[in-house]
């Protein structure tokens, strides 16, 4: 049987949310309506934030107040807090479609938690629990990310152990997931494979989803070693767009084509074109003004050689 992988495209709000140049509604529901005809199912779309802190996200409820409504298909909105879910769950309001999930996000280091949402190490794990406890009652899907999981732009090293032991509290209310995630991009594949293993040791019932970016060109083998360790839910940006306005020198996501294409080369199924994406990736470097970060995007796929010959 073949092995596979789900991707989380977070172009839309991930990709974009660090972007000087903004994109407008039209463009992000092209980007978002882009990555579902390339076969993506699973898209992180919006983030309820205060748009004077992030106004790339401006225009949150526009964009989802426009998304198609097709089956099988799910959007992903990300809350920090409790105004950011009630602002989530009334896109669902009068018979809507609505965002079908919400990404919380909780932060293991003290400082970087403070800048990007104004909450500790562990008032970001009790908000989050407080948010997928509600999400449940409404019937909302919740996931919860655990960033800054291999190191702090702040503080440095994060000792994993308090990873596996925020793991562990969140897992009290049964998020859908719990995504370990590279704010930074500091992990190398060695770190990655041994906090995946801790977290699977600890919490064996337990669905997890890794969460990379490029800053230091090991994104993808990181990726790879998670799944190689058992994360088979990856989330990327078509074009290796992202960064976060509240970490310092913190650059774009792995690239959705950059990791469709290693899966595809190692016989991980996806369910995504690889192709379709490139040409995502390209459409969007004519609104950016300069060529995207990812590489697969430039090079293109494997090369067919010369057929006639």
């Amino acid at each position: 049987m073949m092995a596979k992988v789900e991707i989380v495209e977070v172009g839309a709000r991930d990709g974009l949310q660090n972007e000087k140049t903004l994109f407008t509604t039209a463009d992000k529901l092209k980007l978002i309506k882009g990555a579902m005809d390339a076969g993506i199912k699973r898209l992180e779309v919006a983030s309820f934030v205060h748009p004077k802190l992030v106004p790339q996200m401006a225009d949150a409820e526009a964009v989802i107040a426009d998304l198609p409504d097709i089956k099988g298909i799910d959007y992903v909105g990300l809350v920090l807090n409790k105004r950011g879910y009630l602002r989530a769950l009334a896109t669902r309001e009068g018979n809507k479609r609505g965002v079908d999930e919400v990404g919380c996000v909780v932060t293991a280091s003290n400082t970087f938690g403070e800048k990007n949402q104004g909450q500790t190490r562990d008032e970001s794990v009790t908000v989050a629990k407080e948010i997928i406890t509600l999400a449940k009652r409404d019937g909302v899907g919740a996931q919860v990310t655990i960033s800054t999981a291999f190191g702090c732009p702040f503080e440095g090293e994060v000792d994993p152990e308090i990873v596996v032991a925020m793991a562990r509290d969140l897992a009290e209310v049964s998020p859908r997931e719990i995504a370990i995630a590279d704010t930074i991009g500091v992990a190398v594949p060695q770190k990655v494979t041994a906090l995946v293993k801790r977290l699977r040791e600890e919490l064996p019932g337990v669905t997890l989803r890794a969460h990379f970016h490029n800053t230091r060109n090991t994104g993808i083998a990181n990726a790879w070693a998670a799944y190689e360790a058992g994360v088979h839910i990856l989330d990327s940006s078509v074009a290796g767009l992202g960064g976060c306005p509240f970490a310092p020198r913190a650059t774009g996501n792995i690239g959705t084509e950059d990791l469709l294409y290693m899966l595809d080369r190692s016989d991980v199924e996806t369910g995504v074109s690889l192709d379709k994406m490139i040409e995502l990736a390209r459409w969007v470097e004519t609104v950016l003004g300069r060529p995207a970060p990812s590489m697969v995007s430039q090079a293109g796929g494997f090369p067919v050689g010369d057929r006639a010959a």
